[in-house]
């Protein structure tokens, strides 16, 4: 069954944690210099093969016992809202090899790539997990979690500057980090009262 309320807290909480991070700002230096489309393609497609892994990894953490589950999920939650208050502040930009042509495949391609290996292992795919686990309903973490993704994609490709430039980053990760405090409280809960 897939739960709206499920996809929402995803979406949330994927949707901060990524916003400030490094795939913003490289989809916006790719949505320069190419055409957006075939951009969102292909870190569209990279996204959605992190999240099918991340949700396979929480699934696999569903077959432990609850309780056991609830402390892991609630200490990796920790850590990645500790992830995000202590993050120092990067001034440095990606280098991006640029295609040699603007052809559909070449420029998705290249934003695949680039997405795909910055973001194999990042705290998002491990939040993935975590509410893949924490919730034992991988269709709707899965599509709350692509739809963070891919906006996040959206707006820095689109604009991300722009919005920057109205919304502190600063805030954006101290939010992202109070959920996920959160999060972990009530899983860290659960697996002592449960």
């Amino acid at each position: 069954m897939i739960s709206f309320t499920v996809m929402a807290i995803t979406f949330g909480v994927v949707f901060l944690a990524e916003l400030p991070d490094k795939t913003a700002l490289a989809g916006l230096m790719l949505g320069t210099r190419y055409r957006a489309s075939y951009v969102f393609a292909g870190v569209a497609a990279a996204f959605a093969v992190h999240v099918a892994l991340a949700i396979a990894a929480g699934s696999v953490l569903t077959l432990l016992p609850h309780r056991l589950v609830q402390a892991v999920v609630g200490v990796l939650f920790l850590a990645g809202a500790l992830m995000l208050l202590l993050k120092k502040d990067d001034d440095e930009e990606e280098t991006v090899k640029a295609p040699a042509d603007q052809s559909f495949w070449k420029v998705s391609g290249a934003g695949f790539m680039l997405i795909l290996v910055a973001e194999f292992g990042d705290l998002t795919q491990i939040m993935t997990a975590n509410l893949a686990a924490r919730y034992d309903n991988p269709v709707s973490v899965g599509v709350g979690a692509v739809l963070a993704l891919w906006a996040v994609a959206g707006f820095g490709i689109l604009g991300g500057r722009t919005l920057m430039k109205y919304v502190p980053l600063k805030l954006i990760t101290k939010v992202a980090a109070c959920l996920m405090l959160a999060l972990a409280g009530f899983s860290l809960f659960e697996a002592i009262t449960g």
